[in-house]
């Protein structure tokens, strides 16, 4: 079920009569988590249990870890917690693509061998409950936190709806502690989840799938030869519909749970303003970087063991983000384009080599940033390759694919994009609300409203659906 959808409303208005009718909060949280079962089931109904398999799993893994003192006993409970959940992640995600490779390599060997086809489903989001359920039962072998009360509370942490498929990543120290007691929204926080849930789904079917998807999959369907200038108009508008599309899903999330009066961790700070990829990073899909710094960077020896070693830790850690992002090796080098960025970086700063922040440095992230795209959205390598050929004027007998319409429509949504970016970086969503006048701010979600209701027919599947 997706949240551009009439189905959803449906859905999400009916979770909302049964959790404000006068039940106990026990009933009330009973009803959340049959509702995240259906919300995830109507999808593919088989798949929950896969999901209910990892939550019993980590339940009963984590109140070992907690309970038990012995280290060397402790550490089969962590093993069987990382065994499952990255044996589920490694089979349906990775099994196709390790499948693939090792066929190649036997092959070039001398053995002709062809591996049967693979026709299994992945499970939507499977990359998002798996971090998830791992940062919890790593936190307890570590001694960080508390196991949850009840099996509910923590099946209701795993499969909680608002962020199940998509994320923001939760670590239980933010959301589990929220179901312990009773809660309801204020007026001004679901008036506030409402508008933020409108903010999502218009970024969604309007920007990202109206105006700029459409530009996106021409010029990266198209190949060989094109301008440069149509380009680089299909990656900046690949560029405006994953953040668009991305940041409206964790928004839509947001705002659902405020209505619930919970709340969820901020996702994306104007990442398109960053004046550095470190500071990228601490701007886009905040909740996995923090994630990949905590449970691997960290734990790698980060920054501790000198220049050479962090460099390598780096490199490392970015390669595996690449790699949690799709099962191909087009996602192994946009990561690992990050990872050499940053190690860049890390470079000039020990040698104080780095520029000020400006608007100029921002514009200078912003253009390595979309190379790495590039390979992002490419189907393969050779897609990739044509793609930045002729975004570096070394195609031969480049040819126009795009109207000018299309041309005035992207460059105009990206250039208000960054400029928006840029003006609000130091600042959130909420505090530029506030100095809004209310007819104003009214007049803007009337306005987004009525948009997203006209465009909802070309609403599509979310991006990160699918990883």
């Amino acid at each position: 079920m997706f949240f551009n959808s009439s189905g959803f409303l449906l859905f999400f208005l009916a979770v909302l009569a049964f959790y404000y009718l006068p039940f106990s909060w026990r009933q009330k949280k009973v009803m959340l988590l049959v509702a995240s079962y259906i919300f995830y089931g109507l999808w593919n109904p088989p798949l929950v249990l896969l999901l209910l398999a990892s939550t019993v799993v980590d339940w009963i893994a984590g109140n070992q870890l907690y309970r038990i003192k012995d280290d060397r006993n402790r550490k089969w409970w962590i093993f069987l917690s990382l065994a499952v959940n990255l044996g589920f992640l490694g089979f349906f995600k990775y099994g196709e693509f390790l499948m693939e490779n090792f066929t190649w390599l036997v092959n070039q060997v001398g053995w002709d061998y062809q591996a049967p086809a693979w026709d299994i489903i992945l499970p939507m989001g499977i990359s998002f409950y798996t971090f998830q359920t791992l940062s919890y039962s790593l936190d307890l072998y570590y001694r960080k936190i508390q196991p949850a009360r009840t099996f509910l509370d923590f099946a209701l942490y795993v499969t909680f709806f608002p962020q199940l498929v998509a994320g923001p990543i939760v670590r239980s120290e933010e959301l589990v502690g929220q179901f312990y007691e009773p809660k309801r929204a204020t007026w001004n926080q679901f008036s506030w989840g409402i508008f933020l849930l409108t903010l999502g789904l218009f970024e969604k079917t309007v920007l990202a799938d109206s105006l700029l998807a459409s530009t996106a999959e021409k010029v990266f369907n198209t190949g060989s030869g094109m301008l440069p200038l149509d380009a680089w108009t299909g990656v900046l508008a690949f560029s405006g519909q994953i953040f668009f599309d991305f940041a409206g899903y964790s928004l839509c999330a947001i705002g659902i749970a405020h209505t619930l009066g919970m709340e969820l961790p901020l996702n994306f700070r104007f990442p398109y303003a960053a004046t550095g990829f470190s500071d990228f990073w601490r701007r886009w899909h905040i909740t996995l970087s923090t994630w990949l710094r905590d449970y691997l960077y960290i734990p790698l020896g980060g920054n501790r063991s000198g220049l050479v070693r962090t460099y390598i830790n780096l490199m490392l850690t970015m390669l595996l983000g690449g790699l949690w992002h799709g099962a191909a090796w087009t996602f192994i080098v946009w990561g690992g384009l990050h990872g050499l960025y940053l190690s860049v970086e890390r470079f000039m700063r020990s040698r104080k080599l780095l520029l000020r922040e400006s608007i100029l440095t921002a514009l200078g992230t912003f253009f390595f940033v979309n190379i790495t795209w590039v390979f992002f959205r490419a189907e393969d390598f050779k897609s990739a390759g044509d793609m930045l050929k002729s975004m570096f004027f070394l195609a031969e007998n480049g040819k126009a694919v795009l109207e000018t319409s299309y041309l005035l429509v992207v460059w105009i949504v990206i250039a208000l994009l960054f400029a928006g970016h840029w003006i609000f970086r130091h600042s959130n969503l909420e505090t530029i609300a506030s100095k809004v006048p209310w007819w104003v701010l009214g007049g803007i979600w009337g306005f987004m409203l009525f948009a997203t209701l006209i465009s909802q027919a070309s609403g599509a599947q979310f991006i990160y659906f699918q990883f």
